[in-house]
């Protein structure tokens, strides 16, 4: 052992955490020096799979388990006995005896307590129903040193409930045993942890259980499921539990999965996966310090990409490009003539060094780190368990690596609409929120980029009206980055993003309006505009996101002040919507666009303020106009005709045409009738039915409906003030302006 240690000293040297296994287990050094590698790891995954205990005892020995693989998979990598898919190999089959363990051993537990009745040697497994999905790198069997294990549970309720006892609720139960699962692999104990578990790329994972139901997976998976969720489904496998209901619902999702025909639409969705990365100058800014091996510029992800994306375009139609492994899917693309040989050849050479790099890293302190240390220490041990002593060397070596790599990203798609910005990247996909994609949003002036990259991915999944349907949330992919780019040079993004989110998620269906600001990129600058600088416009469209129907309008951007119509078709349109509240809404329809089209002309400088008033002006008598008659009318529906004239009055700015847009309006309404006449069918008198109108007219222009308010109605500046009756014949008016009228009501 000591002349093992003597050559062992300067890996453990730059790993203090293998020096730390070695030091606490010497004899499972030695055991692990002596016997044959591949003899070793079987010895390790059959005590993986035969341990039974309690979980609380079970969590010591599992430990321990993981701790001899992390030594003997440390050894053979750095030794050279095996290769890197040994290596990853190992890891993942070890990766799938301790999901099987925790299973086994949760379940057992639950069947102690009563409330699981199968057998605990039924074939079914160790709860008939349930089934456990390795993703990512572990279904791939492709995991890293350090990696966590991206776990997915899902059960066929009809065959688990048949196993639980009388009065256990289903998928209360199914919750637990996942948290039980969970937690016997990643709790911290003095032994260490096993795995890390991931449980996010289950469905919608901020609104769903820890363990779904089949069904319910499908249905989300066939209706808003997205396409880096399809690219996550190339790698699944069943690992654990139930294996025939778990190929049932992997067999389910295969046409989900591989689409065989794909529009335009939806290949340009595929391709967003990769456009989302920002892509410099070939080798503008690629330094081995600090360098992010799996998510940086020329790292790992850029491989996965290259492969992954392809393969759901081209998969569909040819088989032999489904393989979940990422140099296996290189290799079949290549047979397939889709990537040319120097090119497979560049790339699999990358990802096997980056691979192993990404390992000696994580060994320096078993940490989920894919960033090579800015430290030149710390940097100079991963050269030394890379097998290289100059690090002037080493760092060369791997930026020559990463511009090798970027570059041939870099080729994948050329050319098109880029879905990145000129910030930075802006990757939407996955369930967690990457990094480089929080350093643009943070040069972009957001104060929470975290935040705003949490909506634009809950957009993504459909949950707003405006994405609900594939075609919403492909153009939304296009129209995100756009988005983001026009509110950061708002000045302020923050204000911005916020009022346009409300806007966004108050839409009743979003396919037109994105289109629309896909084909108008100024119309869409103009929106974000307001957004960031016209919070009452903003409110507005949040409020009554119809609004933006009139931009489709030929008549929008018509100068304020030409005769477009607009007085007729108020009137138009109130007349023939049949009712009293049918014209309310149709006006109400109208304002609401016009005052919009007025305040945008307003806030882009294309009209005055005179000529603005007179135009907000002309709003509201096109508006009075159009309920006037409505109102007439149902006061002739209650009383009956009536033999007179009446007369709506305006004062104040919209008497002078000099209204704004908060105006309310200042009105009186004066009537002219024989003193005797009468309604024709209550007998109402003249001063009862135009009171009657005038308070069916103030309620056309004040009351909210559906479709939102008018206006703010003053009576009070009648004769009467607030006091007496709300309309006035005309000879009491002129009795009162020739004998009692105080000089500000001449004014």
């Amino acid at each position: 052992l000591d002349a093992a240690w003597a050559a062992l000293e300067p890996v453990f040297a730059a790993s203090p955490y293998l020096a730390g296994l070695a030091r606490r287990w010497p004899d499972r050094l030695r055991l692990t020096l002596d016997a044959d590698p591949e003899a070793r790891l079987a010895e390790i995954l059959a005590a993986a799979d035969a341990l039974t205990a309690a979980p609380d005892e079970a969590k010591a020995p599992l430990r321990r388990l993981k701790a001899e693989l992390h030594l003997l998979t440390a050894l053979c990598d750095l030794g050279g006995v095996w290769d890197l898919d040994q290596v990853t190999g190992a890891l993942s089959r070890f990766a799938d005896a301790a999901a099987r363990a925790a299973l086994r051993i949760t379940a057992d537990d639950w069947r102690r307590r009563g409330r699981l009745t199968s057998a605990p040697d039924d074939p079914r497994g160790p709860v008939p129903g349930l089934f456990v999905l390795a993703m990512g790198k572990g279904g791939a069997f492709e995991l890293n040193y350090s990696s966590d294990i991206d776990l997915s549970l899902f059960y066929e309720p009809e065959a688990l409930q048949s196993a639980l006892a009388e009065g256990v609720e289903m998928q209360g139960f199914a919750n637990r045993l996942a948290q039980g699962l969970t937690a016997l692999l990643a709790e911290r104990t003095a032994d260490g942890y096993v795995f890390r578990v991931d449980l996010r790329l289950r469905p919608d994972p901020s609104s769903t259980p820890p363990a779904v139901a089949a069904p319910m997976a499908l249905a989300y998976y066939e209706s808003v499921g997205q396409n880096w969720e399809r690219a996550a489904f190339i790698k699944a496998r069943v690992c654990a539990g139930d294996a025939a209901e778990g190929a049932a619902f992997l067999k389910a999702l295969v046409p989900y999965i591989w689409r065989r025909s794909l529009d335009y639409q939806a290949v340009l969705d595929i391709q967003s996966i990769k456009k989302q990365i920002h892509v410099h100058k070939t080798g503008e800014g690629l330094e081995a310090a600090g360098a992010n091996l799996k998510l940086g510029r020329g790292g790992i992800r850029e491989i996965e990409f290259y492969v992954q994306t392809q393969q759901l375009i081209l998969g569909g139609r040819d088989r032999s490009l489904r393989s979940p492994r990422t140099l296996e899917a290189l290799d079949a693309l290549t047979a397939a003539g889709h990537v040319a040989p120097e090119a497979r050849d560049e790339l699999h050479a990358a990802y096997v060094e980056l691979r192993a790099l990404e390992h000696r890293a994580q060994m320096l302190a078993d940490e989920q780190t894919h960033i090579l240390p800015v430290d030149p220490e710390r940097r100079a041990d991963v050269a030394a368990l890379a097998g290289q002593g100059d690090l002037a060397a080493f760092d060369a070596g791997i930026e020559r690596l990463l511009v090798r790599v970027n570059a041939r990203y870099g080729e994948l798609f050329e050319g098109g609409e880029d879905l990145s910005s000129p910030y930075g990247s802006l990757v939407f996909t996955g369930v967690e929120n990457d990094p480089g994609t929080l350093e643009t949003l943070a040069r972009m002036g957001f104060s929470e980029p975290a935040t705003v990259s949490d909506t634009i991915r809950s957009w993504h999944h459909g949950r707003i009206q405006a994405t609900r349907t594939a075609r919403g949330r492909e153009l939304f992919t296009r129209l995100a980055p756009q988005l983001l780019t026009a509110v950061a040079r708002t000045g302020a993004p923050d204000a911005a993003f916020r009022r346009f989110a409300v806007f966004f998620s108050g839409l009743s269906a979003g396919v037109q309006v994105q289109a629309l600001f896909l084909n108008q990129p100024k119309l869409f600058d103009l929106v974000v505009g307001v957004m960031a600088f016209a919070p009452r416009l903003a409110r507005a469209l949040g409020r009554q996101p119809q609004a933006l129907d009139g931009v489709l309008d030929a008549r929008f951007m018509t100068a304020l002040g030409t005769d477009t119509g607009l007085a007729d078709q108020v009137v138009r349109e109130a007349h023939e919507a049949g009712d009293f509240e049918g014209a309310m809404n149709a006006v109400r329809r109208l304002h609401r666009e016009q005052t919009f089209r007025i305040g945008m002309h307003v806030v882009t400088g294309r009209t005055t303020a005179e000529q603005a008033g007179l135009t907000y002006t002309s709003l509201a008598d096109a508006c009075m106009k159009g309920l006037a008659p409505a109102a007439l009318s149902e006061a002739e529906r209650m009383g009956g005709a009536f033999d007179g004239a009446v007369a709506v009055v305006a004062l104040g700015k919209a008497g002078s045409r000099e209204m704004t847009a908060g105006s309310d309006l200042d009105l009186m309404t004066v009537y002219a009738a024989p003193p005797e006449a009468v309604s024709a069918g209550r007998g109402w008198s003249a001063e009862t039915f135009y009171g009657r109108f005038t308070q069916r007219f103030i309620a056309a222009l004040s009351a909210h409906t559906a479709e939102g308010g008018l206006y703010e109605v003053d009576m009070r500046l009648r004769p009467t003030g607030s006091k007496g009756p709300v309309s006035v014949r005309l000879e009491a008016l002129e009795a009162y302006y020739a004998d009692e009228a105080e000089t500000w009501e001449f004014m």
